[in-house]
């Protein structure tokens, strides 16, 4: 048999990665692939091929070409199908699940490959694929599992809108004050950063001081170079460095810990706000949205607020959760001056807009409003360790008894804050994302 000539076309394949406006509606751009037939020649074993379509995997011919010529004409790969999806770092996490394991599943079921960020700071998913619809169907079981983790504790909420109060440094004076009171901490400046874990006040070295403090003959001794004879001194004679005498551990430091109190518990001054709604934006398109949102707004709160100033009264304590000797959360009850609901009125204008625009989770639609100004909460002790602690509390018995009672003060608010959690601005307060003024002085007709 003669050998024969065959003519093959060469398959281009090109992936493409196209941006998702939203995770329920991802974009798929199919990928075209040419071929040009008569562009190349190529001898082959008593046959012909023609590459009629690109998505023909070369497998099926390969083992018929020649080595040489496998070598000067490299085989390509079907055509892929990508999609890049922002999901946001906090939830990448659920994507990966326990040890890869719900990535692997993803991945199997849809046969698909999933490619995570490399770094913290990257927050979109890869999706990679033969067809446009296992793509689409890896999309959506991706969207299955953020949209089940965001209804769960195990996503914090990262943003939430507050109305600053540590923007008045009196406030935060006293605040300040009122922490080192109950800490039992002298120094005026000692409760600026009131943010570490309280550690220990036992001195390890109590006794051996207690005993070089009676005096007492004490023989030392002293191995010397050959490691089998040694020295004996009687320090009787040599006099001992003077030290202030040893005050036994502090009463107050001691009841501290059996009540539960340490520093990581209070609030920092610095941060001091009262919480209107709290937000999981969980991707930069949400966080677009949210800041959107509440600049939109602003008219209405200042309708709601009848453009004049608003100030609020802080007096006494309260506990929010648990009783006095098993508080959770202690708070510095809000009242408005004038006792025009204003306040609340412009609140829920800031509530109603968030859950129209989708924003609010189904289970705090339902929470009624109650302002507070939160100065203590066990939730933020700090754990040594992994240590998990299912129920926390503290004993806020003897705080009640002498600050139940407390004037803090009257104070302006001036403004509305879209602020993110964790995160910090130079001034001290929660990084702002975005912000709508209320009305400082009286509109004069």
């Amino acid at each position: 048999m003669d050998k024969k000539k065959r003519r093959i076309g060469t398959p281009v394949w090109k992936p493409v990665c196209t941006q998702a406006s939203s995770l329920e509606e991802p974009v798929v751009k199919d990928v075209g692939v040419e071929s040009e037939i008569g562009s190349q020649m190529q001898e082959v074993n008593e046959s012909t091929i023609e590459v009629m379509d690109a998505t023909v995997t070369p497998k099926a011919f390969e083992d018929d070409i020649e080595d040489e010529a496998s070598k000067e004409n490299p085989v390509l790969s079907a055509a892929k199908h990508s999609l890049s999806v922002e999901v946001g770092a906090s939830v990448i996490r659920f994507v990966r699940g326990k040890d890869g394991s719900t990535k692997e599943k993803i991945e199997k079921e849809t046969g698909v490959q999933i490619i995570l960020p490399s770094s913290k700071q990257e927050d979109a998913i890869i999706i990679e694929g033969t067809s446009a619809v296992s793509v689409a169907k890896a999309s959506k079981e991706i969207q299955h599992i953020i949209n089940e983790a965001v209804k769960t504790p195990s996503l914090d909420y990262s943003h939430f809108v507050s109305l600053p109060l540590a923007i008045h440094p009196e406030l935060v004076a006293k605040l300040v004050n009122f922490q080192n009171s109950i800490l039992g901490i002298s120094d005026a400046n000692a409760g600026e950063n009131l943010e570490g874990n309280s550690d220990g006040d036992g001195y390890e070295g109590d006794a051996q001081d207690e005993q070089l403090d009676k005096g007492s003959a004490v023989a030392v001794e002293r191995k010397v170079a050959n490691d089998r004879e040694s020295v004996k001194v009687d320090v009787r004679g040599i006099p001992l460095v003077s030290y202030a005498p040893k005050e036994p551990k502090d009463s107050k430091s001691s009841s501290l810990s059996d009540l539960r109190i340490e520093k990581s518990i209070f609030i920092k001054p610095k941060t001091f706000h009262l919480t209107v709604l709290m937000l999981k934006l969980w991707n930069k398109e949400r966080v677009n949205l949210a800041t959107e949102v509440l600049k939109s707004i602003s008219p209405k709160v200042m309708d709601a607020l009848d453009n004049r100033p608003l100030f609020v009264r802080l007096k006494g304590l309260d506990c929010m959760r648990g009783s006095l000797d098993k508080a959770c959360v202690v708070y510095a009850p809000v009242e408005e001056i004038g006792s025009e609901n204003r306040l609340s009125r412009a609140c829920q204008v800031i509530i109603d807009a968030f859950v129209e625009a989708g924003l609010v989770l189904e289970r705090d639609i339902r929470h009624e409003l109650k302002l507070h100004a939160t100065v203590m909460n066990a939730k933020h002790r700090k754990r040594r360790g992994n240590r998990k602690v299912k129920s926390d509390f503290f004993n806020a018995c003897g705080i009640f008894k002498q600050f139940g009672s407390e004037e803090w003060g009257e104070y302006l608010i001036r403004e509305a804050h879209l602020s993110q959690r964790f995160k910090y601005d130079e001034n001290g307060y929660y990084h702002c994302c975005a912000s709508i003024a209320f009305p400082e002085n009286m509109q004069v007709d």
